[in-house]
């Protein structure tokens, strides 16, 4: 007992001696190819990290360290002969496996694009409003992943009428998502993405309120909203 508490302690004061950076989506950190090189799964077809035991429902975060570790075993590929991931994406944003074309993932389209989004591919983003995931969802892998059961994971917005959503100004905008990472994205983009599925919801009742932002002061805002009430006609 004393050896292994003298050991722990040896180790405490070479952990307290080493540097420490932690990153969780925080900087320019590769973590899928980190975590494929620390044994936690693979990069799948859809260039997702994927595991036997986690699926692809999964958050990544780094700790670079000085500190000198054993490395783990690097996994490999499991993906086999299967292409669900790449057979249901909606845009086609898949050139080739563990290719992404981001410009055609919906992902980025809904979250990270700003202004209008080509109009050839605004049809395809159907209902979604921030992200869309459909890779994620349909791997196979997932059957062996176990839900999280903290209720930070646990789904806090329901499902809102998109009319709500699109007549948001800026404040009711920041006061409704406060605390939700849909906050990041702003006003502007966010009822940008509303009024395409405004625009692909095939309900005419909704093109009063696709008309009332046709003079929105964001242009891509005012795009959007005529060519919902286009598409309502």
């Amino acid at each position: 007992m004393k050896r292994r508490l003298k050991r722990l302690g040896r180790w405490l004061v070479e952990v307290a001696r080493c540097e420490i950076k932690v990153f969780v989506d925080t900087a320019p950190v590769m973590e899928k190819p980190l975590a494929q090189a620390a044994g936690l799964g693979w990069q799948g077809k859809h260039t997702n990290l994927l595991g036997r035991d986690l699926g692809n429902w999964v958050f990544l975060g780094a700790i670079f360290t000085t500190l000198d570790l054993e490395p783990d075993t690097p996994e490999v590929s499991h993906c086999g002969t299967c292409t669900a991931c790449l057979d249901i994406c909606p845009t086609n944003a898949f050139p080739a496996p563990y290719q992404l074309d981001a410009r055609r993932c919906i992902s980025y389209l809904t979250i990270e694009h700003k202004g209008p989004v080509d109009t050839e591919l605004r049809a395809c983003i159907g209902n979604r409003i921030y992200g869309c995931d459909d890779c994620l969802a349909v791997c196979p892998w997932n059957k062996f992943a176990v839900a999280a059961r903290d209720v930070g994971y646990q789904p806090k917005l329901g499902l809102p009428e998109l009319a709500e959503l699109a007549s948001l100004d800026d404040s009711a905008f920041r006061e409704r998502f406060a605390g939700s990472p849909i906050k990041r994205i702003g006003r502007d983009r966010f009822v940008r993405n509303v009024l395409y599925a405004i625009g692909n919801s095939g309900l005419p009742a909704l093109r009063p309120v696709a008309a009332g932002l046709v003079d929105d002061p964001d242009p891509a805002v005012a795009d959007a909203a005529r060519w919902a009430m286009a598409r309502l006609t």
